[in-house]
């Protein structure tokens, strides 16, 4: 035997159905903010990833040119050594003193030649330790971030799939408050929620204003709200009103409903 849903027909009825609706939409709207923000965030994770291995990559590159600077410098140094022995014999077949003057010269211009370029050689190597200290901070950060990373996405993932299956449970709950609205609110409940950023379109009336909005209504439309006798609807933004304590009902309904569902997920 099928039973029909019992549509809500009072005022109070109307709102209570629409607000527990519309808290069960925001949670939907949630979950499925939460999983397209999701590829977003892995993907900032991955560009700092990416940015540490490029910064890795530059400063191997700075060694792999500093290197072949010292190489340079020791090929001056060989160079200069040769030219030394060969001055050095030729002296022993100088005929004046002029030409050991030069040779001595020339000698005394390679050995300094020599020091400079074991002074860079030093220098360099110098620079080669610094930017290995660097690396090894480096490597370090980019091993934590490639943990942050694998722990992140399978953290994400089990949130992904634990809303999954609270997001079906939550759109059959929207389906039967769904059913228990006569069509032409539902539609402008629909509406309303498809015109605002947030999507929502029941608003709770605190400290005289509508939740989230900084114009309070007038003290006639207030005392219309509180007395419940007609559907009311803001006239700023054009969600409908609902006074703080039957909000506040409904709200702990809802999480008393979701607890027990959590704590059955888990046993």
């Amino acid at each position: 035997m099928v039973h029909k849903m019992q549509e809500a027909t009072t005022v109070v009825d109307k709102l209570r159905v629409l607000y527990n609706l519309q808290l069960i939409d925001s949670r939907i709207d949630e979950i499925r903010k939460f999983r397209l923000n999701v590829p977003m965030e892995i993907k900032t994770l991955e560009e700092e990833l990416s940015q540490v291995k490029k910064n890795l990559e530059s400063i191997y590159e700075d060694i792999s040119l500093i290197k072949e600077n010292i190489d340079k410098q020791n090929k001056n140094i060989r160079y200069s050594e040769k030219l030394i022995k060969k001055y050095e014999k030729q002296k022993n077949n100088i005929k004046n003193q002029k030409e050991l003057l030069s040779l001595n010269k020339e000698i005394d211009y390679q050995k300094l030649d020599i020091q400079l370029s074991k002074k860079k050689i030093k220098e360099l190597n110098a620079k080669i330790n610094e930017k290995k200290d660097f690396i090894e901070k480096k490597e370090e950060t980019l091993k934590n971030k490639k943990e942050h990373i694998f722990h992140k996405k399978k953290e994400l993932n089990k949130i992904i799939i634990e809303n999954e299956k609270k997001e079906k449970m939550l759109l059959e709950k929207s389906l039967f408050f769904s059913k228990k609205v006569d069509n032409r609110l539902l539609q402008t409940y629909k509406k309303i929620r498809n015109g605002v950023k947030n999507g929502v379109a029941i608003a709770p009336v605190q400290r005289g204003a509508p939740l989230g909005s900084y114009l309070a209504i007038t003290p006639q439309k207030y005392s219309e709200l509180i007395q419940r006798n007609q559907l009311l609807i803001d006239e700023h933004s054009g969600r409908i009103l609902i006074d703080s304590e039957l909000a506040e009902e409904e709200e702990k309904k809802q999480n008393i409903f979701l607890y027990r569902y959590k704590k059955n997920k888990k046993d």
